[in-house]
């Protein structure tokens, strides 16, 4: 039985099929996409609980720049040691 083949195109008869396939998947973009959840916006929020901590937290870089911020060396000790005794 001899074959012969008409052009290079005949050798891989699924070459066409595969060309379609990558001009089809070139054709399509994707593009990322996210959602927030309305719990996870209600977080973003501004609440009291962040204005008041930022009030504190300039509070103390104030103390802390003039000088008057005291550590509390027991406070911490006490703190430290509830902390390991759970």
């Amino acid at each position: 039985m001899k074959i012969t083949s008409y052009g290079v195109n005949n050798v891989n008869p699924y070459n066409k099929q595969q060309q379609k396939l990558r001009a089809a998947s070139e054709s399509k973009t994707f593009a990322d996409k996210i959602e927030i959840s309305s719990a996870a916006k209600e977080m973003q929020v501004n609440s009291t609980v962040n204005t008041e901590r930022a009030e504190k937290v300039q509070k103390l870089k104030e103390q802390i720049a003039s000088g008057e911020y005291k550590v509390d060396a027991r406070k911490v000790a006490e703190d430290i040691l509830k902390y390991y005794r759970r």
